[in-house]
């Protein structure tokens, strides 16, 4: 009796489970979309133009003329060198191009009355000659001092120092009566343009050759250069950026190749020396396969798999390429085609060729009470 009826429960449990038939899985058809191929670089800004203000003649600083910190505008003057000197040898320049005048006009004067006589022969035709040569060069001369003159006037000018571009200007570096000279090392103050601002993002020769190769064999097309920063506290930065450019060399010692974009400042927010992260969409991959999260797992290698629907309604293990994730989906870019059934709901107890009930992962999943508890929940309701 006892073998009798451990045979009984037996084949009761497996009548149970063959009742119950092959588990129910969603699953979702995936098709091919563009999908951006986004980078998030570090970066540091950097000013759009930078002008380290330098005397170009040597003296004594008389006067300081810019508030430290604001904004100065090109051929503003920020200092104003002692002018004593330069003013006094612009005078002796003028003087001695007077004299050189006078000189000159001497020497034409004798030339121009020797001409008539040295044809009648009433002095030498050598007379004549050395009177010409006399009259140029006293305008030669006459030149010089001009130039001479034009020297010291320029000199004088440069006592006062202007401002080479319009920007923010920082500390002045060098106060009223210090000395300072034509070659000096330390510039008198750093004026740099805020607005427009640059930000140079640093990026792998590795990962750009792989983006290359990404393009040469099709299938990505190459996307618009527009920038997001995510600043240090890790904020964003509203305002959107463009690339301007790509260095044409790698850093030997950092093996990276420097991006530079350029962004809209009008606030000041960005500083020169900030760090930043940059996201941009290097290239969109038309080929690539959205797959919802809960679709794809991981063993430990880290490699990644789904499960689609093969023939006969059996359940495919797939080994797929999925490196990055896009809100709730992962992008695979090998390893699906077009039209794939990826099961989506009910991956828990799935194990590779075993029978399935697929139903789009949109519908709802049905579940219904083994016959025998229908059975008795209606002998109880009678």
């Amino acid at each position: 009796m006892i073998l009798s009826s451990c045979g009984q429960g037996s084949s009761d449990a497996a009548k149970k489970k063959g009742a119950a038939g092959p588990p129910q899985v969603g699953y979702v058809v995936v098709q091919p979309s563009s999908v951006a191929v986004t980078a998030e670089l570090s970066g540091r800004v950097t000013a759009f133009e930078t002008s380290e203000v330098r005397p170009q003649v040597a003296g004594l600083i008389k006067k300081r003329l810019f508030t430290e910190g604001s904004i100065v505008h090109a051929g503003q003057t920020l200092y104003q060198i002692d002018p004593s000197l330069y003013q006094a040898a612009a005078a002796e320049a003028s003087a001695n191009l007077q004299s050189a005048r006078a000189t000159a006009e001497a020497a034409r004067v004798k030339a121009e009355r020797y001409r008539p006589l040295a044809q009648m022969q009433a002095v030498s035709a050598q007379d004549y000659t050395d009177a010409a040569a006399t009259a140029r060069q006293a305008n030669a001369a006459v030149a010089q001092s001009n130039a001479q003159l034009q020297t010291a006037r320029i000199n004088l000018r440069f006592t006062r120092v202007p401002s080479p571009i319009t920007g923010r200007i920082g500390r002045s570096l060098f106060t009223e009566g210090a000395l300072v000279t034509t070659n000096q090392t330390d510039p008198l103050a750093v004026i740099q343009r805020l607005d427009p601002i640059f930000v140079d993002i640093q990026q792998s020769s590795a990962d750009m050759l792989a983006l290359r190769r990404a393009l040469a064999k099709g299938g990505v097309t190459p996307a618009s250069a527009n920038v997001r920063l995510k600043l240090e506290d890790g904020s964003d930065y509203g305002v959107v950026g463009t690339v301007e450019f790509s260095e044409v060399m790698v850093n030997q010692s950092t093996g990276t190749v420097t991006l530079r974009a350029r962004f809209a400042n009008p606030e000041g927010v960005l500083l020169p020396g900030m760090f930043a992260r940059a996201v941009f969409d290097q290239a969109i991959d038309r080929q690539a396969f959205l797959v919802p999260q809960a679709g794809l797992s991981r063993d430990p290698r880290g490699n990644a798999t789904v499960y689609v629907v093969g023939p006969n309604n059996k359940a495919v293990a797939r080994t797929v390429v999925a490196d990055r994730a896009i809100g709730d989906k992962w992008v695979v870019t090998q390893g699906l085609a077009p039209g794939d059934k990826v099961i989506v709901q009910g991956t828990g107890n799935l194990r590779p060729n075993i029978d399935i009930r697929p139903v789009p992962a949109s519908q709802a999943q049905q579940i219904q009470a083994p016959k025998g508890d229908q059975g008795a929940s209606k002998a109880k309701g009678n």
